[in-house]
């Protein structure tokens, strides 16, 4: 048993790559990750069997908590203590801020023999890669500016998709009309900040970069930034009661069992909607936020690899393979709601908003309009994001009003770079 145990193994490693021969019999990878409602476990259970195949076994390490914040608690006390999980799921800047330190290990053997390079876009490159070493693997590319609709309750009001400001209201007046709930919200602060980063974006793509990219303080203290912050405001009137503290993925329920119009998100929602059975066109639309379309804000999942005993090193570099195969990146994103990580993956398997997400964001790529989400941890550091997140947060629960927002965000964003 022990020695086909071991011949099983060393032949999925070599389907890895050459270089992993020298692997033990028994390998295995910790992944430290937040993905724990039902659509983003699906999707997880895709690379569990995946890594089963090759031999390797996977010790599950989830904290709940959909922007992760949790998780990055979790793990800084680990690597406290001198005991990093071999793989974590991480964002943008906190990988940056770990490589930084140092505690990332190197994944050029494998990126470089399968050329990520040539597929992964430059702006994921960006954070997968650390002082010219690759160092995370991309799983997939979120977009964060969708809106969810019930297609029943939009073909009750009228079947049109609103594609300005007036028109969305003119939406979520008739949702509130039918006795529904307009506007499904989870009262986070990282769900705040997600619309917030739709309704910038609504403002122009220069905008947008010179609010959160650049961090322009004539920006972030204008009067379009005010206006921004009144549409919030607005915003606010639409939604239930009882949204404080609602975890994104139950709010997603509310449209699709009919209570809720729409739901502002990132694409994973649309795995709740599939894991219900829910089809896109018949039972619920995915649109862009109005006045966002051809932009894409984007974060992406990436498994950060951390610096690990030389015996556990040969099982990363095999998961790290298997995240960037294109047969994975199809079986993965077809169940999460996302987009491949690489552009040369085709959408045939994908349904008509997974085909709609890919073809925007190889446009937004080819047109420079695919921009780091602020929300999402992809346009600053943790820093200046939660600086931000709580400035969004206190004005969308009326705690200061929009001229206040606009000057605390200048001095809240100083402060915090």
């Amino acid at each position: 048993m022990r020695k086909f145990l071991s011949t099983a193994a060393a032949a999925a490693l070599v389907v890895g790559a050459a270089t992993f021969a020298q692997a033990q019999d028994k390998q295995s990878v910790e992944v430290l990750h937040w993905w724990t409602s039902g659509g983003e476990a699906a999707a997880l259970e895709v690379l569990k069997k995946d890594l089963e195949g090759k031999g390797i076994s996977w010790v599950d390490m989830p904290v709940a908590g959909g922007s992760g914040v949790q998780a990055m608690t979790v793990l800084r006390a680990r690597v406290t203590a001198g005991d990093p999980p071999t793989a974590v799921q991480m964002l943008g800047f906190d990988i940056v801020d770990w490589a930084k330190q140092g505690a990332l290990g190197n994944l050029d053997s494998v990126a470089d023999k399968e050329e990520w390079a040539k597929v992964i876009p430059d702006a994921l490159q960006q954070f997968a890669k650390y002082d010219g070493h690759w160092i995370a693997a991309p799983v997939n590319i979120h977009s964060t500016n969708w809106m969810w609709i019930n297609k029943a309750a939009l073909d009750k009001a009228g079947g049109k998709v609103p594609e300005n400001w007036d028109e969305l209201i003119a939406l979520l007046d008739k949702f509130k009309e039918q006795g529904i709930i307009p506007v499904a919200h989870g009262g986070q602060p990282w769900q705040d900040s997600t619309i917030f980063d739709a309704v910038v974006l609504s403002f122009g793509d220069d905008f947008y970069k010179k609010a959160f990219i650049d961090l322009d303080p004539a920006t972030l203290g204008s009067d379009t930034m005010k206006q921004a912050f009144d549409r919030m405001s607005k915003l606010r009137t639409y939604l239930d009661p009882n949204f404080s503290g609602r975890d994104w993925n139950l709010a997603s329920a509310m449209v699709i069992e009919g209570k809720a119009g729409l739901q502002f998100m990132g694409d994973w929602a649309k795995g709740e909607f599939v894991k219900a059975g829910k089809v896109p066109d018949t039972d619920f639309v995915c649109a862009r936020y109005p006045g966002t379309q051809g932009a894409v804000t984007f974060n992406s999942d990436m498994f950060a690899m951390f610096k690990v005993a030389e015996d556990k090193v040969p099982a990363q570099l095999v998961m790290a393979s298997a995240i960037e195969d294109p047969a994975f990146q199809v079986a993965f994103n077809v169940v999460k709601g996302s987009a491949p990580a690489r552009m040369d993956v085709s959408d045939a398997e994908f349904d008509v908003c997974g085909k709609k997400a890919i073809a925007d964001i190889k446009e937004a790529n080819k047109t420079g309009r695919m921009l780091g989400s602020m929300a999402h941890g992809y346009a600053d550091p943790a820093a200046v994001k939660n600086a931000i997140y709580d400035v969004v947060t206190r004005q969308f629960n009326g705690e200061i009003t929009s001229e206040e927002a606009v000057n605390e965000l200048v001095s809240a964003v100083d402060a915090a770079k």
